[in-house]
C-alpha cells in the first residue's frame, strides 16, 4: 500500500504544473488526501472492519469536498486535480494513471444492486464536470471532454463529448499524451452542422452558375 501511496504523490507533480515541493502537496493538496484516506479505508474494508472504513471516507469528505466509497477499486497513479465535487460510486472501478478533474461523477443509474458504477481502464482522462454513469466500461486511453454526460460503454483510444456523451474515433491506437486543456475537444454536433453549411453553400453556388447559363441561352435565342 505504501508504493501505491507514494506513487500517487509523485503523479502530482507529473500532472499539475502548479505543484512546488512536497511539503506544499502533503499539506494543500486535497486530491492527495482524498486518495491517501480511501486507500486506507479500503484496506480496512478488505479487512471486513466495520463503520471504521465509512467513518474514515465520511471525514475525507468533509475535509476535502471528494466522495469516495470505501469499496471503489482505484489503481496506481490515480491523480484528482482540484477535486471538489468529486464523486465515486461504491462498485466503480479504475485502472492505473487515471486522471480526473473537479465536479466528475462516476455513479449509478437507479436502486440496482450489484455492479452499477462504471469501469474505467488505464490512462483515462475525465474533465471537470464530466458524468460516467452506471456499469459501463470506459477502455484505455479514453478522453472524456468536460461537461459530458456519458451513459453508454466506449472503446478504447476514443474521445467523447456532449450530453449524452457521442463518440469520436482516435485517428492512432498510440496512448495519447494526458492533456489538461479540455477547450479543444473536437465538437462532432458543430463539424455536421459546419459541413451542411458548407453543403448548402456550394448548392446554391451551384444553382446560380445553372441559373446564369439558362439566361444565356435564352439571350442568345432571342438574339
Amino acid at each position: 500500500m505504501f508504493d501505491t501511496i507514494r506513487r500517487d504523490f509523485n503523479v502530482v507533480f507529473e500532472r499539475d504544473p502548479a505543484a512546488t515541493s512536497g511539503l506544499e502537496v502533503l499539506l494543500t493538496y486535497a486530491g492527495f488526501h482524498a486518495i491517501f484516506f480511501h486507500r486506507i479505508a479500503h484496506r480496512l474494508r478488505s479487512w471486513r472492519v466495520p463503520v471504521i472504513p465509512r467513518l474514515i471516507a465520511t471525514f475525507a469528505r468533509w475535509t476535502t469536498g471528494i466522495e469516495i466509497h470505501p469499496s471503489a477499486r482505484i489503481g496506481n497513479g490515480f491523480f484528482i486535480d482540484h477535486g471538489m465535487g468529486v464523486v465515486i460510486g461504491e462498485t466503480s472501478e479504475i485502472g492505473n494513471d487515471v486522471t480526473l478533474f473537479q465536479g466528475v461523477t462516476l455513479g449509478g443509474t437507479g436502486k440496482e444492486r450489484g455492479k452499477r458504477h462504471p469501469t474505467l481502464g488505464n490512462h483515462v482522462v475525465v474533465g471537470a464536470g464530466a458524468k460516467v454513469l452506471g456499469a459501463i466500461t470506459i477502455g484505455d486511453h479514453v478522453k472524456i471532454g468536460a461537461n459530458s454526460v456519458v451513459l453508454r460503454s466506449v472503446p478504447p483510444h476514443a474521445t467523447v463529448v456532449g450530453i449524452p456523451g457521442r463518440i469520436i474515433k482516435a485517428a492512432s491506437d498510440e496512448a495519447p499524451e494526458i492533456q489538461m486543456d479540455h477547450i479543444n475537444i473536437p465538437d462532432p454536433v458543430a463539424e455536421r452542422l459546419e459541413a451542411q453549411e458548407q453543403m448548402i453553400l456550394d448548392l446554391r453556388k451551384r444553382l446560380e452558375e445553372i441559373q446564369g447559363s439558362g439566361s444565356d441561352r435564352r439571350g442568345d435565342k432571342r438574339g
